[in-house]
C-alpha cells in the first residue's frame, strides 16, 4: 500500500477500514477511483468527511485518527427528480446506456428533461440500492448510503438524480424545463408547471423556480406542508401527512345526466371524448349539447383514482381527489371545474339550452327557473347561460337552494370531519 505526503501506511489502513470498501471508479462524491485513494487523500490532509457515504460516527473516528477536529455531516440519499414515463422510456429500452439514449434524441411529445429509464445508475451502484421497475428508477432508502455515484453527470446525463438529506420529508419529483404549462400537462401528469405557488407559499424561502420547475433548498426547508398544499398539480410529495386530507380544492363535474349520450356514443363506436366532440352533432340524436360524453378521458389522466364514469357520467370522489386539475384539462367540453373542498352547494349542470330543449334531452338538468337564485339569502347564486351557478366566495352553505330546487338538482359537498381536525392540528387556517 502506498503512502501519501508522509502519511504512514498504518494511518491509511485505519482510515480505509472506516470507508465503505467499494470502488466507485471516480463516480462517487469523493471524486476518487477507489476507497484506497480516498483514504490516502484524507491522510494527506483532505476533509475527514471526504467520502459522502461515511456516517457521523465514522467521521468522528477518522478525525480522531488524524488528530484533527471532526466535521459535522448530514446523511444523504439519492432522489430521482422525475416520476413520469414521458421521456421515451419504451423507445430507449434497447439502448446500452442513458447517455446513448439521450444522444439518440427525443421525439415530439416526449419530455426532454426526464429520466430515460435505461438504468446506467444501477450499473454504478455498489450497494444494491436501486432497481428499475417499468422504466422507473426506484431508490431503496434503507440501502442507499449517499455515495453519490448515481448522481454523477457521466452516469445520469439528464441530471435528474439529486443527493438530498436522508431525513427530508418534502420532494419535488420533476425536472421539466418546458416553459408552456399546457404542453407540460399534455406530456406528463407528474410535470411541474412552474406556477410558483409553492415558492410564494413557503415561509422559509426554501423553494425557487429554476429552469421552469420548482427546486427545494434543503438547507432552508423545515418540512412544513405549505408547498404540498399549495401545489396546483399536487406533485410535491410530503411523507409526513396525508395529501388528500390537506387539499383546499377538488374537481367537480358540471353534469349529472350523461347516461343517454354515453349510450348513444358507445353505439356509434366512440371511445374518446375528443373524438365525440370533433365528429358528432348531439342535436342529430336529441342529446344534450353540453353534457358529459362518458368516454372517460378524465379517468385516464387521474393519478389518484378519484374520478370514474358511473351511468354514463364522470363523477369525482372528493375524498380521493387532491385538486391537481389534470381532469379539467382532459375534458374537451370544459365540464370539470375546481371548487373549494369545504362543504358547499354545487349545481351539476352546464346546459345552455332553453327549457323546452333541455327538458326533452335531460331529466336532471337545471331548468333555469331561478327559484334558487330568488330565495338565496346571501345572493350567492346567479344564472349563467340558462343554468344556475353558485358563487363559492359568497355561499354560506345554507340549505335554502336545495329545498327550493324543483328538480332536487343542487348537491352538497360533504367534507369529512377528519379534514377539519387535521387542518386544525397542523395550524392551518382557511385559505392557507
Amino acid at each position: 500500500m502506498s503512502t501519501n505526503h508522509g502519511a504512514s501506511a498504518d494511518v491509511i489502513k485505519k482510515i480505509l477500514a472506516l470507508l465503505p470498501g467499494v470502488d466507485c471508479m471516480g463516480h462517487g462524491g469523493c471524486g476518487k477511483a477507489t476507497c484506497e485513494e480516498c483514504a490516502e487523500a484524507i491522510a494527506a490532509g483532505e476533509s475527514v468527511a471526504l467520502c459522502p457515504a461515511v456516517k457521523q460516527d465514522k467521521v468522528d473516528a477518522i478525525a480522531e485518527i488524524m488528530e484533527v477536529p471532526t466535521v459535522e455531516v448530514i446523511d444523504k440519499i439519492a432522489f430521482v427528480a422525475c416520476s413520469g414515463d414521458a421521456a421515451g422510456k419504451e423507445r430507449f429500452a434497447g439502448c446500452k446506456s442513458c447517455k446513448d439514449a439521450v444522444e439518440a434524441g427525443f421525439q415530439r411529445g416526449e419530455c426532454k428533461s426526464g429520466c430515460v429509464g435505461v438504468g446506467s445508475c444501477l450499473d454504478v451502484c455498489k450497494f444494491d440500492a436501486m432497481k428499475l421497475e417499468d422504466g422507473k428508477v426506484i431508490i431503496d432508502t434503507e440501502k442507499c448510503n449517499g455515495c453519490g455515484a448515481c448522481a454523477d453527470a457521466q452516469v445520469c446525463p439528464q441530471h435528474v438524480i439529486l443527493m438530498i438529506p436522508a431525513d427530508a420529508t418534502n420532494f419535488i419529483p420533476c425536472s421539466s424545463k418546458e416553459e408552456d404549462e399546457d404542453k407540460v400537462r399534455e406530456i406528463c401528469g407528474y410535470g411541474c408547471i412552474g406556477c410558483g405557488d409553492c415558492e410564494r407559499a413557503c415561509p422559509e424561502g426554501a423553494i425557487e423556480i429554476i429552469d421552469n420547475h420548482a427546486v427545494i433548498d434543503y438547507d432552508k426547508c423545515v418540512g412544513c406542508v405549505a408547498c404540498t398544499v399549495k401545489c396546483k398539480k399536487k406533485i410535491i410529495v410530503d411523507s409526513l401527512h396525508d395529501l388528500t386530507a390537506l387539499k383546499e380544492k377538488v374537481a367537480f363535474v358540471r353534469c349529472s345526466g350523461g347516461f343517454k349520450p354515453h349510450q348513444k356514443y358507445e353505439e356509434l363506436g366512440f371511445t374518446d371524448c375528443q373524438d365525440v366532440v370533433d365528429n358528432v352533432n348531439p342535436k342529430d340524436y336529441d342529446l344534450c349539447t353540453t353534457g358529459c360524453t362518458g368516454m372517460g378521458n378524465c379517468t385516464k389522466v387521474c393519478r389518484y383514482d378519484a374520478i370514474h364514469v358511473e351511468d354514463g357520467t364522470a363523477i369525482v370522489d372528493p375524498d380521493k381527489c387532491v385538486g391537481c386539475r389534470d381532469c379539467t384539462y382532459a375534458c374537451p367540453k370544459n365540464l370539470i371545474t375546481i371548487v373549494p373542498y369545504k362543504g358547499m352547494k354545487l349545481v351539476p349542470c352546464s346546459s345552455t339550452d332553453d327549457y323546452e330543449e333541455k327538458a326533452k334531452v335531460c331529466d336532471s338538468g337545471c331548468i333555469a327557473c331561478e327559484d334558487c337564485k330568488s330565495n338565496c339569502p346571501n345572493g350567492a347564486i346567479y344564472m349563467d347561460g340558462k343554468h344556475a351557478v353558485v358563487d363559492v366566495e359568497i355561499c354560506e352553505d345554507c340549505a335554502v337552494c336545495q329545498y327550493m330546487c324543483p328538480r332536487y338538482l343542487i348537491q352538497k359537498q360533504e367534507v369529512p370531519e377528519a379534514n377539519y381536525l387535521q387542518r386544525a392540528a397542523l395550524g392551518l387556517t382557511e385559505g392557507e
